[in-house]
């Protein structure tokens, strides 16, 4: 599902297609008119029990921008989700590892003190999301996501 700044007025748009490779590609525009700035995607898990790993490793061809990986352990549509921002370089197959002692809690952009961590025996909810005043297109390619 993707979940863009038209919640709050904003015009963004983006989309996770598949392409017939096997690729999900995350691709829009990230717009900042009418107070707005974000795109992303996010999908509700069915195996939730993280806890014997270390982190999510993922495979990403990006654009050179900065993207957010981002985890949940509630299936609510809003509430507190915990983020590692990663950087991309310009058309490079990268694997990148996300180590959940790494994640860092945040409610609508603000990062929280005073929660507790990332639960990885529970992880409810992964998504990615692009913000932080990057207008214009997008697009992240994803081979995979595992824990490793």
């Amino acid at each position: 599902m993707n979940v863009d700044d038209v919640v709050m007025g904003g015009v963004s748009d983006s989309a996770m297609q598949l392409t017939p490779d096997g690729i999900a590609v995350f691709a829009g525009n990230l717009s900042l008119e009418n107070s707005g700035g974000f795109a992303s995607v996010r999908t509700v898990l069915a195996q939730r029990n993280y806890a014997d790993f270390d982190g999510f490793r993922i495979r990403v061809k990006g654009d050179g921008k900065r993207y957010s990986f981002r985890a949940r352990n509630d299936d609510r549509f809003d509430g507190i989700v915990y983020k590692y921002d990663f950087e991309t370089v310009p058309d490079k197959w990268m694997e990148i590892d996300l180590p959940f002692a790494g994640f860092i809690p945040s409610f609508r952009g603000r990062t929280l003190a005073d929660v507790p961590p990332l639960d990885s025996a529970h992880i409810v909810q992964i998504g990615l999301l692009i913000s932080a005043r990057q207008e214009g297109a997008f697009r992240l390619e994803v081979d995979w996501v595992e824990a490793y």
